[in-house]
């Protein structure tokens, strides 16, 4: 296991290069400038165009800015954003335990439901419930965040006005966070009615996120189950006698779970890129928002450094997935 994990870990290096570069190019390739950006409706020019151009470094040719940069990434610094003046890793801290709350709450609604629907797919295979869940799962899939999202905010929030349109609890509730978590600091504030508010406001903004990784999950689970149904193992283990609930849930279910764990760790790593539109959609105070606000304000370091955390993120993820598989079953650990 030791090993497999070296391996694995060596894979990241190479991985976190590219990335840095992408990062580094990609908000530079956008069209403005972060120095007249800055400026506002009073403009600059001249010599203080050109000394804020030196101050910045956006003087230098790219590649001297990317070894400058590159140097301090390995100093373990991410900058300084251009607008706030703040350390982008103090910024992405503060707002990322909204971001994750958010990802774990739509992750959650789409495992719970996704999994035992795609196994009831699988098992009543050609039903009218396989059917419903199939083509019910393809409109999920298909259907665009921000549409769905609007959609959502008119029926619940407009007309019935069962859930707020957007934030994370309502204004009326005051208390120091301790943890960034709302439905922890909630609970923690002891005020009344302060957890409920906060439960309400993550309803509709992790149903709208969870909506396409539920579609992938039941649609990968009645795959895979199907699969593993046909198995002679599985047709040997009901010849004998055994329960069907032990049959589905124990020799079926444990080896089709594989892929099911891949799309699972690879939807929670899409889950960043959908908070961005749902995030912005409901206002939600997340890492997502701030990158949109950072990229339309050329802000370099914060969409540098917010891009290279995040995809820390998804390579943490997909290496504890890697270590899932092991542990689901060890002979792959052999096989890598």
């Amino acid at each position: 296991m030791l090993r497999f994990l070296i391996n694995r870990i060596g894979l990241l290096i190479p991985t976190f290069i590219g990335v840095s570069i992408v990062s580094f190019l990609f908000i530079r390739l956008l069209p403005g400038d972060p120095v007249l950006l800055l400026a506002g409706e009073r403009g600059v020019e001249g010599e203080r165009y050109q000394e804020l151009l030196r101050a910045y470094g956006f003087d230098r040719p790219l590649w001297e800015q990317y070894l400058t940069y590159l140097n301090a990434l390995l100093h373990g610094d991410l900058g300084n954003s251009i607008v706030t003046k703040k350390p982008v890793l103090t910024e992405f801290l503060m707002l990322f335990p909204a971001t994750v709350e958010l990802s774990l709450c739509a992750m959650m609604f789409a495992v719970v439901i996704g999994l035992p629907v795609g196994i009831v797919a699988a098992v009543r295979r050609g039903s009218a419930f396989d059917h419903t869940v199939m083509s019910t799962a393809l409109v999920g899939y298909s259907m665009p965040i921000f549409w769905w999202a609007l959609l959502l905010i008119i029926v619940f929030s407009g007309w019935l006005g069962w859930t707020p349109v957007s934030g994370r609890i309502s204004l009326i509730y005051f208390f120091k966070p301790v943890t960034g978590f709302m439905l922890i600091d909630s609970l923690l504030s002891g005020q009344k009615g302060a957890f409920q508010s906060a439960v309400s406001h993550l309803i509709l903004p992790s149903f709208v996120l969870g909506t396409i990784p539920l579609a992938v999950i039941a649609r990968q689970t009645r795959s895979a189950m199907l699969e593993v149904l046909s198995e002679d193992y599985v047709r040997t283990a009901r010849a004998k006698g055994l329960a069907p609930s032990r049959v589905i849930g124990i020799h079926a279910l444990r080896n089709a779970l594989i892929p099911v764990v891949t799309v699972i760790g690879l939807q929670t790593s899409l889950l960043f890129a959908g908070a961005i539109l749902t995030e912005s959609i409901f206002s939600w105070p997340g890492v997502g928002k701030w990158m949109l606000d950072s990229i339309s304000r050329r802000d370099y370091p914060s969409v540098q450094g917010g891009l290279l955390l995040i995809a820390a993120i998804v390579m943490i993820v997909n290496l504890f997935v890697d270590l899932l598989y092991g542990l689901i079953n060890p002979r792959i650990r052999h096989h890598r």
